[in-house]
């Protein structure tokens, strides 16, 4: 698969419109029902090139538009998400920075 062409598992005359969200490989068990001893094959079934986890990463992302920025009435919840993600980024950004400054009680 080529950029900006469509997966070769898709077929429109099946599936109809196409769907960034949605895989449209063969399904697999879901990893809620994987059991511990049958986690090292289902790993082994996953995708771990890097254009399957840009993949990966682009249907997280349409699923996530299409349920929080996407609808018709949009609440605070997808403002408050891209805020705290980014708060949390850049604190680990800046983690080396901010802890030669903290206060101790005792000091040695």
């Amino acid at each position: 698969m080529a950029w900006g062409e469509y997966p070769a598992e898709y077929n429109p005359k099946v599936h109809g419109p196409y769907d960034p969200a949605r895989f449209y490989g063969k399904a697999d068990t879901p990893l809620a029902n994987v059991k511990v001893g049958e986690l090292t094959e289902w790993l082994g079934r996953r995708n771990l090139s890097p254009s399957g986890l840009a993949g990966g990463f682009s249907r997280a992302f349409w699923r996530w538009q299409h349920k929080y920025v996407q609808p018709k009435k949009v609440g605070i919840a997808p403002f408050i998400q891209v805020t705290v993600g980014a708060m949390i980024f850049f604190y680990a950004l800046n983690y080396g920075k901010m802890k030669h400054h903290r206060n101790y009680k005792y000091h040695w």
